[in-house]
């Protein structure tokens, strides 16, 4: 069979790490697999020539857009400026792409080019997590998840930042050639076939800012400095002054979430940052952000994808 072709778009303000993931997964021959057929890699541009690298070095690219007419799967890994406008000529090269077939995949900003050609309306995608809140804001129509490492929806693929390259190629090779098959080049890659978690493990998160100048700002300013204690929502309606109906209103409206939600993402995240910096035990963590050792242990996987233990780990040596 003849190979899988990739076509992979360069432009100038490339980062090298998300190209050379994605170059080390589909260039590099491995004949040792013995596969009945691999992967064939292009790198183009709209532009052929020289293009700049982040780092002050260039690349020079020999095609152009035209080798996406022909590809089985084209990769987008990042864009110059997610705040700038993708050229209408790479945006028209893409709906044709995926239009006629090809698997399309973006890599950290490289989702902002997806949702610009319309192939994310109406899908779940991901991209780096600081980007994910604009990328929301800019394409509505697209369901943002700023916590998980790379979204498959079949002909569309779309992961986080930088390292999450290394997850989605990967994830290509075990859809097209099984899990032993992608588990043999993480190893001669040095690299985990499967991460645990998603990339809100890797994401900041500081402790909630209080609304101010009104009285939510109060209710969350109490609310934070009264963490490790119960907190009830007829406790911080009296704190604003405000009858419970009308407090958990203008709560959502401020904070984004119910009283209840909000609190508990609170104290995982004041958890987290304990994690991070002391060796406490776990269940004295928990204790001091105010949840039983069960609860704190639940509800971090929920908010965070990996174990409290799991997440120390990452941190701390």
């Amino acid at each position: 069979m003849r190979p899988h072709r990739v076509a992979c778009l360069a432009f100038d303000g490339i980062a090298p790490f998300e190209l050379a993931t994605v170059a080390e997964v589909f260039a590099v021959p491995r004949p040792e697999l013995e596969v009945e057929w691999w992967y064939r890699f292009e790198l183009c541009a709209e532009t052929p020539g020289p293009h700049r690298v982040v780092g002050g070095f260039d690349i020079v690219v020999h095609h152009g857009l035209e080798r996406l007419r022909h590809a089985d799967t084209v990769v987008v890994p990042g864009v110059a400026d997610v705040r700038r406008e993708v050229a209408p000529a790479v945006l028209e090269a893409l709906r044709a792409a995926h239009a006629r077939g090809a698997r399309v995949v973006s890599v950290c900003s490289g989702a902002f080019a997806l949702a610009a050609a319309g192939l994310l309306d109406g899908l779940e995608a991901t991209t780096h997590w600081r980007h994910a809140r604009l990328l929301q804001e800019r394409h509505p129509e697209v369901r943002v998840d700023a916590s998980v490492l790379y979204v498959d929806t079949g002909s569309v693929v779309t992961a986080a930042g930088t390292a999450a390259g290394i997850d989605v190629c990967l994830h290509l090779v075990r859809r097209d050639h099984g899990a032993e098959v992608a588990a043999r080049v993480a190893r001669r890659m040095v690299v985990a076939s499967h991460r645990e978690g998603g990339q809100a493990q890797f994401a900041e998160h500081p402790v909630g800012r209080a609304p101010s100048g009104d009285p939510i700002g109060a209710a969350v300013r109490y609310a934070l400095e009264g963490l490790p204690r119960r907190l009830t929502v007829d406790e911080l309606a009296g704190v604003a002054h405000l009858s419970v109906r009308q407090f958990e209103r203008r709560f959502i409206e401020a904070t984004g979430l119910p009283p209840g939600r909000w609190i508990t993402r609170e104290r995982i995240r004041a958890g987290a940052a304990l994690l991070e910096s002391a060796a406490h035990p776990i269940d004295a963590v928990a204790g001091r952000v105010g949840l039983s050792a069960a609860g704190f242990r639940r509800h971090f996987r929920q908010t965070m994808g990996v174990s409290p233990s799991a997440y120390r780990r990452q941190y701390q040596p």
